[in-house]
């Protein structure tokens, strides 16, 4: 008895350390971004995209998934990093809030894990423009940790133009 309450005490050691959140990571021209899991509604592959005329080129096009119309953004565009070209491995990253839904595309989705918050450092010298706006920090020396709220509420993404006929 004494043994199993010593055991449970330091697995609760363990984790008032610090903080972790889940996270999913994929790859975008063959560098690793991870994401906040809370904000991933659902992976999909990409398939039946319709192209949108008339929209910036980060804007892929749309899907309809399960009767719901999402626009898909190409990070790679976005955050000007080279394309690859669509494989088996493609998916699409259903992002959610109370604001918005989307979709983003990544080359391919390498798995889904807990992160130490500690473990994050505010950035790397070679994360600028556009990308350090949405940089939430970088884990290890290769991991760029992106802050999907910003995302989500950012007004540059959303297209809400209206022609005249």
């Amino acid at each position: 008895m004494d043994r199993a309450k010593d055991l449970a005490r330091e697995n609760n050691d363990e984790t008032a350390e610090g903080e972790s959140i889940g996270v999913v990571e994929f790859r975008l021209s063959n560098e690793k971004y991870a994401i906040e899991s809370r904000y991933v509604r659902e992976v999909l592959p990409l398939k039946e995209l319709t192209a949108v005329p008339c929209t910036p080129p980060y804007i892929l096009g749309i899907i309809n998934v399960r009767g719901q119309i999402l626009s898909i953004i190409d990070l790679r565009v976005f955050f000007e990093l080279p394309r690859e070209a669509v494989t088996f491995a493609t998916k699409i990253l259903v992002l959610s809030s109370n604001e918005m839904e989307l979709g983003i595309v990544a080359d391919a989705v390498t798995g889904a894990r807990s992160i130490q918050l500690e473990q994050m450092q505010a950035g790397l010298p070679t994360l600028t423009g556009i990308r350090e706006i949405y940089l939430r920090g970088v884990v290890g020396d290769d991991l760029v940790f992106l802050d999907a709220a910003k995302l989500l509420a950012d007004k540059q993404i959303l297209v809400n133009e209206e022609v005249e006929e």
